[in-house]
């Protein structure tokens, strides 16, 4: 549960020590410090995550799309979609930072999350079973072909 309410961005510690306060990242900057590629960055833009602002054709992300882009992932990490992680993220308020309506919604992703994996756990140990029964049989069959 603890990791669920660190996606808030209250909870966040960003580490913005190696920057200036109001500077803007570029690409590069972005796809180093999250070890992404830049056409991550881009798809985070066209999927309405990121929004840079533009110096000629150089794209200049804020802080507030490098706290963005860290929530995104850490979101993805947990296992939520992409939308999800926007939906999330776009209810954050800096006027209510411990907006309850932002942390319920992602309890809620996270309890369906949950459920998933519980679901895929025991189609996999369903699965496994199966594969026992049907290894056995075969061992069974190769022990009377050898006999």
């Amino acid at each position: 549960m603890q990791d669920s309410i660190s996606f808030s961005i209250v909870y966040v510690n960003v580490n913005f020590m190696q920057y200036p306060m109001n500077q803007d990242y570029t690409i590069k900057n972005l796809s180093r410090d999250f070890e992404i590629t830049p056409r991550a960055l881009r798809f985070y833009e066209d999927k309405g995550i990121l929004n840079p602002s533009r110096r000629g054709t150089t794209r200049l992300y804020s802080e507030r799309d490098r706290t963005r882009l860290k929530l995104t992932l850490r979101g993805k990490r947990l296992g939520l979609k992409l939308e999800e992680c926007r939906e999330i993220i776009d209810m954050y308020d800096p006027r209510q930072p411990d907006d309850s309506l932002q942390l319920l919604k992602l309890c809620e992703k996270i309890r369906e999350h949950r459920a998933s994996l519980v679901n895929k756990i025991k189609d996999i140990e369903e699965t496994m079973r199966a594969m026992d029964e049907v290894e056995g049989k075969c061992l069974q069959k190769l022990i009377k072909n050898v006999a």
